[in-house]
């Protein structure tokens, strides 16, 4: 009886013991420097290879042409690669917003942050739409107030930066002010017009706090870079120009 509480009170110990959980102590760790005498696994790019290939080959199909350079900066408010994006994506946006609502967009606004590339002289590939636009950015068309029209404007006045806008929108700054005209017609105060913008624009991206809480908006499941390679393959030698749809007199005149 007493080897019995004996041991009783030795397993007692050790099973009341508190197993202490393991501790960090030490983080080591050592660079590797990635170079050419890293030897490639050859059943990883064996089974990369044909996949690769493809969209090498998918990426390099030429899909029209320009004769001239197309940059973001090659003007003061408006720019050869600006101009040929809003037009572009107006172009290709309106039939499908008219389809589902009979109107009419009035004219396509984009930021200038969203090129990130420009297009040299020659052959225009697929890999030249996705430099032009990375992102996964889709097409909206915003209704918005005259009140929401006029903090446009401002705001184009206020960055006096190359963003793209459509051949439909015309400012002209004064030194009175300023002259808009939508469609070749004076702004109307009275009305309410459609704009085409991206999705990330139509949430206050880059500021443009204007295209937010709209009067409607219609989402067109259409991406602008589906929007830029469709009009591409369907156009064999881009034409672009400088047209002045955005100027300041003012300026030109100083």
């Amino acid at each position: 009886m007493k080897k019995f509480i004996i041991a009783f009170i030795i397993l007692t110990a050790l099973f009341s013991c508190k197993i202490k959980p393991p501790q960090l102590v030490r983080i080591e760790g050592k660079q590797t420097t990635i170079n050419e005498t890293i030897v490639a696994d050859k059943t990883f790019e064996n089974t990369i290879k044909p996949y690769r290939e493809k969209v090498e080959k998918e990426m390099n199909t030429v899909i029209s042409y320009t004769p001239i350079n197309l940059y973001r900066n090659d003007g003061d408010l408006e720019s050869s690669l600006g101009n040929l994006m809003a037009d572009l994506c107006y172009e290709r946006a309106n039939p499908v917003f008219n389809s589902r609502t009979g109107k009419n967009i009035d004219f396509a606004m984009f930021n200038y942050g969203g090129i990130r590339a420009g297009i040299s002289k020659g052959n225009i590939t697929n890999e030249s739409a996705f430099n032009l636009m990375p992102f996964e950015n889709s097409l909206v068309v915003v209704e918005l107030t005259s009140e929401k029209i006029k903090e446009l404007v401002n705001y184009l006045i206020e960055e006096n930066t190359a963003h793209p806008l459509s051949k439909q929108f015309n400012l002209t700054v004064t030194e009175k002010g300023c002259d808009l005209k939508i469609k070749n017609e004076a702004f109307d105060s009275s009305k309410t017009y459609f704009v085409l913008t991206s999705d990330y624009l139509q949430t206050g991206g880059d500021n443009m706090n204007f295209f937010k809480d709209p009067v409607t908006i219609h989402k067109l499941d259409y991406k602008v870079r589906n929007a830029i390679i469709d009009y591409f393959k369907e156009t064999d030698t881009i034409k672009v120009s400088l047209d002045g749809r955005f100027r300041n007199e003012k300026t030109l005149k100083n």
